[in-house]
């Protein structure tokens, strides 16, 4: 096992057949923290209004989250608009996991980063619910083609897993320039508030990198790109990715109480 300052994961997207649990235990089990950040679209209540796809593997994550905040890791959870339903309990914990609407990290070298999901940059999520739900609406559709055609493709003899959505994102001029923007915005934001760095997701595009002296950091997400961002205890920012990825889970496979969830939190 492998370990490392801090750990930062998003866009999870529990409640959904497009979540790579599986993938992401296994992140955990090679990697121990002193710190987790959970920067935001952890949980997808949007899309659990229309249905709840929560295999075991999502469980045991809950389950882990909750058992190493126990253990003294210091777990902060910073909600995003698909989890938007968390940001009403704000600056309260639940089994030791802190909520904040962001937070600020500061890296072994004593650099400061603010740390928030990213929707704040986002427009269309931000201003436009008819926008939003329609954006949703689409990303599940998506996620329904690709759903089919990683079907066709094991059929075929081919790998199966297939990402759709990272295809138009690598492939779409309106996708890349819309990454472009987000990611200019916020740097830019980062630099005015004084902060060495930005850690978000939201966007589904990992990135590490040195921006005009910021330095702009993407978590990615554990449904495309299964991708992390890590800290190492001399406070190098490191990008990491699983290989390969994992089949969905099928719907319901251990169907999750959220109310028992819920109140165990609150104890």
């Amino acid at each position: 096992m492998e370990r490392v300052r801090a750990i930062f994961l998003s866009d999870i997207h529990l409640g959904t057949r497009a979540c790579q649990a599986g993938r992401l235990l296994a992140f955990l089990r090679d990697h121990e923290a002193e710190q987790i950040y959970l920067v935001g679209d952890i949980v997808d209540f949007w899309s659990m209004k229309r249905g709840v796809a929560w295999s075991a593997e999502q469980n045991t994550f809950v389950q882990k989250m909750l058992k190493r905040a126990r253990h003294g890791v210091d777990v902060v959870l910073v909600p995003g608009n698909h989890d938007e339903l968390l940001r009403e309990h704000v600056g309260l914990s639940f089994g030791n996991i802190r909520l904040e609407s962001e937070t600020v990290h500061t890296a072994a070298d004593g650099r400061r980063y603010l740390v928030l999901h990213g929707d704040v940059f986002d427009d269309a999520t931000r201003y436009s619910r008819w926008l939003k739900a329609l954006g949703d609406s689409g990303y599940e559709f998506m996620m329904w083609l690709q759903g089919m055609v990683c079907r066709v493709r094991q059929r075929l003899g081919l790998a199966r897993h297939w990402s759709l959505a990272a295809y138009v994102k690598q492939h779409i001029g309106s996708a890349l320039r819309f990454i472009a923007e987000f990611e200019s915005l916020a740097v830019t934001h980062a630099a005015e508030r004084g902060f060495d760095g930005i850690i978000c997701g939201h966007i589904h595009a990992a990135a590490c990198r040195l921006d005009g002296g910021v330095r702009y950091l993407n978590c990615g997400d554990w449904v495309d790109n299964c991708s992390a961002i890590v800290e190492h205890l001399d406070g190098r920012f490191e990008l990491k990715r699983m290989d390969g990825v994992a089949p969905m889970a099928p719907a319901n496979d251990a169907v999750l109480d959220l109310k028992q969830v819920w109140r165990r939190l609150r104890d």
